[in-house]
């Protein structure tokens, strides 16, 4: 299992950055990973809800299955990823006071046989890293109404 885990603080309040990151849909606004999410039923948030997530990372692409396992408003998401990679995945707020958010990104993944499992994780985490961590700064930049066109 490969954990990885990135922040962000974002100079805004804790409702302003829970309603863009409970917006599921928008995700791939923000995430240069995803590509295209398809939700399996009308369901778009809370628990329950579940989805395809089509990634791609350099010449990798993968169907990430997903299904929401934690919602705690203005709090917490959480999922659990089913498909090439196996594992779990946390978004976390923590208020900073009126005007800043710290968002906490932590992926636990189980890489496959065919990636060369453990090693292969161990390779790739500072890659996703990398990525994830710039997910972030791109979810900031969104939040506080700076984000280039």
């Amino acid at each position: 299992m490969s954990k990885v885990v990135t922040s962000v603080i974002i100079k805004a309040p804790i409702d302003a950055v829970w309603a863009e990151l409970s917006d599921l849909e928008q995700h791939v606004e923000w995430m240069a990973d995803a590509v295209k999410l398809d939700f399996h039923s009308a369901q778009r948030h809370g628990v329950g809800t579940s989805f395809a997530c089509y990634t791609k990372v350099g010449p990798l692409r993968t169907v990430d299955e997903m299904t929401v396992t934690g919602w705690e408003d203005l709090v917490s998401i959480e999922v659990e990823h089913r498909g090439v990679f196996e594992g779990r995945g946390e978004f976390r707020l923590e208020s900073q006071g009126d005007d800043r958010t710290t968002v906490i990104w932590t992926e636990a993944l189980k890489f496959p046989l065919w990636m060369a499992g453990p090693l292969g994780a161990w390779v790739a985490r500072p890659i996703l890293k990398g990525i994830w961590s710039k997910n972030l700064t791109r979810l900031k930049q969104r939040v506080e109404g700076t984000q280039s066109s």
